[in-house]
């Protein structure tokens, strides 16, 4: 959906602020953390004490780099790029990750909210689209309590909450006016390659659960006139070897049950990364024909906003 004429929408998280209800949702996150429910993991830790649960995240926020990132899909980097904040740990803890040294050996520093505010600011200053957090769904307390400040000191670009989509519904309630863009993961249809990969066999149901709440809370995306993601739902989807993601079946509950006008992109650059060299279903590169099929798949299910960016690759070994 692309806006005509100079966009007015603001990000909802002002309107929450002006009325105090940031502030009550900021109490109300952090005291999710004195028995940790955050996530589907349900872990029950007191991570205000410094325990840690199946993430091995603590009580503060943990960064593992920032900076404007232009290798988004193309409505969040606009000109000027989309402010990454790349969060350490991780609640899915997939084996073939491509970011294996910040998921699973937590590579980053932990910070204080002024810091994490600070880094939103610098890259609002910088011209930045959006402040974009890359793997939020363990710090979604610690997020808040720096978005806090950051509003009040003149914050007023968008936040994306760029998850793996393994989201507990009554968190994604807690971010309800203040999240503008999500963009979730959907990676497995069937739970038993989600258990064999990713140890959560549940993944399939709490991703289809988590989108629907996506959606119903921002709607399908809104582009400006510039061309820039404003708000909305956009989701990605990694085509894997041998068909374990089951992209058939997860295109075609995007199109029926979400929105046939869900942004969606179907990515093409998986690779055997983390200890994926030793599964024998994921050890090598995606084949440029299991690609092809995916994006028909995708045109097929009646998906009209498919990712233009892509390139077929032809790989070795086909």
């Amino acid at each position: 959906m692309r806006l005509s004429g100079p966009s007015v929408m603001k990000p909802s998280y002002l309107a929450l602020h002006r009325d105090g209800r940031l502030q009550e949702r900021v109490e109300k996150a952090l005291e999710q953390l004195e028995h940790c429910n955050l996530c589907p993991r349900d872990c029950g830790v007191n991570r205000l004490a410094g325990e840690t649960g199946f993430c091995g995240a603590g009580r503060k926020i943990k960064i593992a780099s920032y900076n404007a990132h232009f290798g988004e899909e193309t409505p969040l980097v606009g000109r000027y790029g989309s402010g990454t904040i790349f969060l350490s740990h991780c609640n899915l803890l997939c084996q073939f990750c491509q970011n294996y040294d910040i998921s699973h050996f937590a590579e980053g520093w932990e910070v204080e909210p002024e810091q994490a505010s600070s880094m939103m600011l610098q890259l609002a200053e910088r011209g930045c689209h959006n402040i974009n957090f890359v793997t939020p769904s363990h710090m979604v307390p610690q997020i808040l309590e720096a978005l806090l400040p950051a509003v009040e000191a003149g914050l007023s670009i968008p936040v994306v909450y760029n998850s793996s989509g393994y989201d507990r519904i009554e968190t994604l309630e807690l971010l309800d006016g203040i999240i503008d863009i999500y963009m979730p993961d959907f990676k497995f249809w069937d739970a038993e390659w989600a258990k064999r990969f990713c140890a959560a066999p549940d993944y399939p149901e709490t991703a289809r659960t988590a989108i629907r709440e996506m959606h119903r809370q921002v709607g399908d995306l809104m582009i400006d006139e510039k061309g820039v993601a404003i708000r909305g739902l956009l989701v990605r989807h990694l085509v894997m070897p041998n068909g374990v993601a089951g992209t058939e079946e997860i295109v075609a509950f995007l199109a029926k049950e979400i929105s046939p006008d869900t942004y969606t992109n179907i990515m093409d650059q998986y690779r055997p990364c983390g200890t994926a060299d030793k599964d024998s279903l994921i050890n090598r590169r995606l084949k440029s024909r299991e690609f092809r099929d995916a994006l028909n798949a995708a045109k097929k299910s009646g998906l009209v906003r498919l990712d233009q960016r892509h390139q077929v690759r032809v790989f070795f070994g086909m």
